[in-house]
């Protein structure tokens, strides 16, 4: 499967919708790059890819 660019809402609205109300629209809207594309995620990857972009996204607030 090729690689495919969803962003953070897609893959939280599609596996782990209940973490929606956690994150801002800033986060909603980062890009992620799947590499083996959003149908063969599971949710337990989404939580990973949820966790991951919140903290990324700490770091580079703290940096600014």
């Amino acid at each position: 499967m090729d690689m495919e660019t969803v962003t953070l809402s897609q893959i939280v609205e599609k596996l782990v919708p209940e973490l929606s109300s956690f994150l801002t629209k800033r986060e909603l809207a980062i890009n992620i790059v799947l590499r083996d594309g959003l149908a063969v995620l599971e949710p337990e990857d989404a939580r990973e890819i949820v966790h991951h972009s919140i903290c990324e996204h700490q770091i580079e607030a703290l940096l600014q």
